[in-house]
C-alpha cells in the first residue's frame, strides 16, 4: 500500500516521554483508501505517543463527524463519532501485526505508519445501523418515509370488534376465565 507521509511517525529522534500528534482528517483521506461510504468527513485525531526504552505506547482519540446516508431514507446527515484505541509497538525479529493492539516491528526500525489505524478507528466508530436523527424524533419530512408508512401493515385497532369465530373456541375461552 502506498504511504501517506504525514502519517509516518519517526520515533528515533524523539526523547523518552510523551509526544503529541494532531491530524485533521477530511474526505481526501478516504478517497486515498477508495472508501466511498462517506459523503464528507471532518474528524480530528489526536495521537499521544509515549516513548519508553523498550517499546512505544500510542493512544489514539478521534472526534468529529462523518456525513453519511440514512439506511431508511437515504437522506444525508452528519453522524457524530468518537472513538479511542491503544496500540503498543514492540521490537522483535520480524514484522508482526497479527494482534489487535500490539504491533511488532523489526529491530532497527526508525518509523511507524499509523494511517491504517486511523482509517480503521474512524470507520469502526460509525454505527452499523445509520438512522437520520429526524427519523427518530419525527421531524424529517421525506417521500420515502411517507411511502413506507403507506405500505406498512395496518394494525387492527378495533380488538373489541368480533369477527366470525367458531363457537367451540368461545367454550374453551370460558375454561381460561373459570380458573381465575
Amino acid at each position: 500500500m502506498k504511504l501517506l507521509k504525514e502519517f509516518v511517525i519517526q520515533f528515533v529522534g524523539l526523547k523518552l516521554g510523551k509526544h503529541h500528534f494532531d491530524y485533521e482528517i477530511e474526505q481526501a483521506f478516504f478517497d486515498f483508501f477508495e472508501y466511498k461510504e462517506f459523503n464528507n468527513v471532518n474528524v480530528n485525531v489526536n495521537v499521544a505517543l509515549e516513548k519508553k526504552s523498550t517499546l512505544l505506547e500510542l493512544h489514539f482519540k478521534t472526534s468529529g463527524f462523518v456525513n453519511i446516508n440514512c439506511d431508511l431514507t437515504n437522506e444525508p446527515y452528519n453522524q457524530t463519532i468518537e472513538n479511542e484505541f491503544d496500540l503498543v509497538v514492540k521490537f522483535g525479529d520480524e514484522y508482526n501485526d497479527e494482534y489487535e493492539d500490539i504491533l511488532i516491528v523489526p529491530h532497527g526500525t526508525y518509523e511507524i505508519n499509523i494511517q491504517q489505524y486511523v482509517y480503521e478507528l474512524i470507520v469502526l466508530a460509525v454505527p452499523i445501523k445509520r438512522v437520520h436523527p429526524g427519523v427518530k424524533d419525527g421531524t424529517l419530512n421525506s417521500d420515502i418515509l411517507d411511502k413506507l408508512e403507506e405500505l406498512s401493515p395496518k394494525l387492527n385497532k378495533d380488538k373489541d370488534k368480533k369477527e366470525d369465530i367458531d363457537p367451540r373456541w368461545n367454550t374453551l375461552k370460558k375454561l381460561l376465565t373459570d380458573n381465575k
